[in-house]
């Protein structure tokens, strides 16, 4: 039988809370809102959910900006390389990369 590439990983439910198994997947995306000419970088184990809280206005900071759309993701097995990958698009060379990628999507705008 086969084993799965995926490693099941033990994750704390909150401060102080339950741990639980997870096996998912960390996405990194990139947002875009059009109202604010603004991107936002981040990174959740469940996009779909985290694009929900993004237009459903449950972030001070993306609040303003609804409709954010996607317009770039990235998947990693481990927590740390997402987070790694995040820190990276917000630094400098980060921001490099991000034009480059979106270059298609925002022309000079990016």
């Amino acid at each position: 039988m086969e084993r799965s590439p995926i490693r099941p990983r033990r994750t704390r439910l909150g401060r102080g809370g339950r741990w639980r198994v997870y096996y998912g997947m960390y996405y990194v995306y990139i947002i875009y809102s059009e109202k604010l000419n603004k991107k936002y970088v981040g990174y959740s184990t469940d996009l779909k959910q985290r694009m929900g809280y993004h237009n459903g206005k449950k972030s001070s900071f993306t609040s303003r900006g609804v409709p954010w759309k996607l317009v770039y993701y990235e998947a990693f097995l481990s927590e740390a390389d997402a987070k790694r990958e995040e820190l990276f698009l917000k630094s400098g060379k980060g921001r490099e990369r991000i034009k480059f990628l979106l270059q298609n999507i925002f022309g000079e705008v990016a």
